[in-house]
């Protein structure tokens, strides 16, 4: 009997689902995840009916990050492969973290290492109350490199520095606190949460999320740039996203007290 694939995924009414498979190691993250989420996000931003994509993992945990014995076979390569590994899982989390479609994370377990990293890139993260984060990297004697620059951007130097160095693992309030998730509910009311923050983001026009995402990234690459740089990019933007059909579409709807064409039916 074959294996089930590391990485599954399913799309409906709109919504891609990608389910991290490998529950006997709690999600631990070793080449078969890392081309297995670089396939589903590739068919995520290709697929034309696709609005929101939402990252789970299946089992008790979301990922307990890297899979040690992959890190040390990856240790024991030579420098040219350890370095290539390396490269391609920190273009993982860029592409997760530059991908169109609006990403939320569904998060109950372990959440350590990478999994964290998963967190901080996406949009937004919903977690149970009962789970677990922690940048445990030290004390294996590693460094949370490839993830680094997206949790400084989710929860600032200080705190990273504090939970990089120590690598204590801290609580889903904790988490909540610092700005890496930013809702958290009983377990079992996550599926629940999860679905609210789904339809919110689909009330959204779906070019217009598409924008929104692009100027954040814009704009946070501006932010040592002067004031006027930053003016001149987002009255650009304001401007053709009024002029869309969608904007046109949507602000004419509210004028008229319709619901704008992306909207859910029913």
């Amino acid at each position: 009997m074959s294996e089930k694939p590391a990485v599954l995924t399913e799309i409906s009414s709109g919504i891609y689902r990608i389910r991290l498979n490998r529950p006997r190691v709690h999600n631990a993250i070793d080449e078969t995840i890392v081309e297995g989420l670089f396939a589903a996000f590739d068919r995520a931003a290709e697929d034309t009916s696709a609005r929101v994509v939402v990252i789970s993992g299946e089992g008790k945990s979301f990922t307990a990050g890297a899979d040690l014995e992959w890190m040390r076979r990856q240790g024991e390569a030579g420098l040219k492969e350890n370095e290539r590994t390396a490269r391609r899982l920190a273009d993982l989390f860029e592409r997760l973290d530059t991908l169109d479609l609006p990403v939320v994370a569904r998060v109950q377990g372990a959440a350590i290492g990478g999994g964290v990293g998963i967190v901080a890139a996406s949009d937004i993260a919903v977690a149970a109350e009962t789970a677990v984060f922690g940048l445990s990297e030290v004390r294996l004697g590693l460094p949370p490199a490839v993830i680094s620059p997206y949790v400084l951007r989710k929860i600032g130097m200080s705190r990273a520095r504090e939970l990089m160095l120590t690598g204590h693992r801290f609580t889903a309030g904790e988490a909540a606190r610092i700005g890496l998730v930013h809702r958290v509910v009983p377990e079992e009311s996550l599926d629940v949460a999860v679905g609210e923050a789904v339809r919110e983001l689909l009330e959204g026009g779906p070019e217009a999320i598409r924008r929104v995402k692009r100027m954040l990234r814009a704009v946070g690459a501006m932010l040592h740039e002067d004031a006027d740089t930053i003016a001149a990019y987002t009255a650009r933007e304001i401007a053709a996203a009024r002029a869309s059909a969608e904007g046109r579409a949507g602000t004419r709807a509210f004028l008229e007290k319709k619901d704008p064409p992306w909207a859910p039916k029913g």
